[in-house]
């Protein structure tokens, strides 16, 4: 099973591809580790990437997919894997479809995490990080024993800047404008299948392992 998953930032897809990766025993990949790893083993792709992120720059997509080729071809991803932030727009799509035709294989399956905006911005907002373990809280879903306090370490609780209403929105206008058209396209192709993220994370989860038996 070859699976992309979609949605905005807050949709939960993350922890959804964590649940699917441990529950049918495939890999999940991002493509902000695969970066890490190839930097950290100092293998030529990850040089190459190097170069433009220590610039400010993003990778350029063809580099992107040989980064993500080369993980996909290794030998815990032969039953399939899951892509978690890959792609983000139509011409990644375009790239990765032609580079996976090229080794006669295709994604099975796009799984749409669906949230309405003003969910997420309420639910964005309601987290709080904790200055000194890092430890993540919700006000209404996973509040802490004391109000603003950690229950871990005792440190001050905060509203982390790329949680605030105001960055949320840019984050999701950002989406909508470059992200969102993949819908579509997956769409178009047959693969899409989209789940109510707005339930409870065993729902989603349930919803989503159900698609894919």
């Amino acid at each position: 099973m070859k699976i992309i998953i979609l949605g905005a930032p807050g949709a939960g897809k993350g922890t959804q591809a964590r649940i699917i990766s441990e529950k049918f025993g495939i890999p999940n990949i991002s493509t902000g580790d695969i970066f890490r790893a190839n930097i950290k083993n100092g293998t030529q792709l990850g040089m190459e990437a190097k170069k433009y992120m220590d610039q400010g720059l993003l990778v350029p997509d063809e580099l992107t997919v040989k980064i993500l080729l080369d993980r996909v071809g290794q030998e815990d991803c032969k039953n399939g894997y899951i892509l978690d932030g890959f792609p983000r727009n139509i011409p990644q799509a375009q790239v990765l479809d032609k580079a996976l035709e090229e080794r006669k294989e295709k994604l099975d399956y796009a799984i749409n995490v669906d949230v309405p905006d003003e969910n997420i911005i309420k639910r964005m907002s309601g987290r709080r990080a904790c200055t000194g373990c890092g430890a993540t809280y919700h006000i209404e879903h996973i509040p802490p024993k004391a109000e603003g306090i950690c229950d871990t370490c005792g440190q001050e609780l905060v509203l982390r800047d790329d949680d605030k209403p105001k960055t949320v929105k840019n984050r999701l206008d950002v989406y909508h404008e470059q992200t969102q058209p993949l819908i579509e396209f997956y769409e178009a192709k047959g693969i899409l299948n989209t789940v109510d993220g707005t339930k409870d994370m065993k729902d989603v989860s349930a919803a989503i392992a159900a698609i894919l038996q």
